[in-house]
């Protein structure tokens, strides 16, 4: 027992230390994608798709993130843990296509005047932040549940969960505030 308590140790070390490192990388990688000077040609205007799939991803995220809780509230485990693989692998969609987006096309500015723009700008610097900050504990709390280690798992989604659904929320409330804005 106790050589396997070391082993599973072990293992821990080394797959923290990996997401540590993604959790890291992926930020920095968004950012330089963000702010480069020149975006990649793709040869297409099938990038400017992207936000709206991006929206939808974000939306069907939100509800397994809001799944999953009802299931785990009602001690379905294997429910819980499906609504949590689905919104896991839309994210993991959704990055991809964040990433394609903004490697390919201009950010839009956001036209907005009045009240709306103050409002605006608080959810946007919110979500990016957090954002920017969630990965590390989304990926942490997915670890811990997909191998069972259920206390540590418990006690990480107490801050991954609330960020995570932060994120996919304003997401959405972004892309609804900004698609007016949108030239294409």
């Amino acid at each position: 027992m106790e050589n396997n308590s070391l082993i599973q140790n072990q293992d821990n070390k080394g797959i923290i230390t990996l997401i540590t490192v993604i959790a890291i990388l992926v930020p920095l990688v968004v950012a330089v994608l963000l702010f480069m000077p020149s975006k990649i040609d793709v040869a297409s205007e099938w990038v400017f798709f992207l936000p709206h799939l991006n929206a939808v991803i974000n939306t069907a995220a939100t509800v397994a993130l809001i799944m999953a809780l009802v299931f785990i509230k009602q001690n379905n485990i294997a429910l819980h843990r499906a609504a949590m693989t689905v919104a896991f692998g839309l994210g993991a969609v959704f990055l991809v296509s964040y990433v394609i987006y903004h490697a390919a096309a201009e950010s839009t500015v956001f036209g907005g005047e009045g009240w709306i723009r103050p409002v605006y700008y608080f959810i946007l610097i919110s979500h990016i932040i957090l954002a920017a900050i969630a990965l590390f504990p989304i990926l942490l709390a997915y670890y811990y549940g997909y191998t069972d280690q259920r206390a540590k798992h418990r006690k990480i989604v107490k801050f991954a969960y609330p960020i995570w659904l932060y994120v996919t929320v304003t997401g959405v409330l972004v892309y609804l505030m900004i698609s007016p804005y949108y030239n294409f």
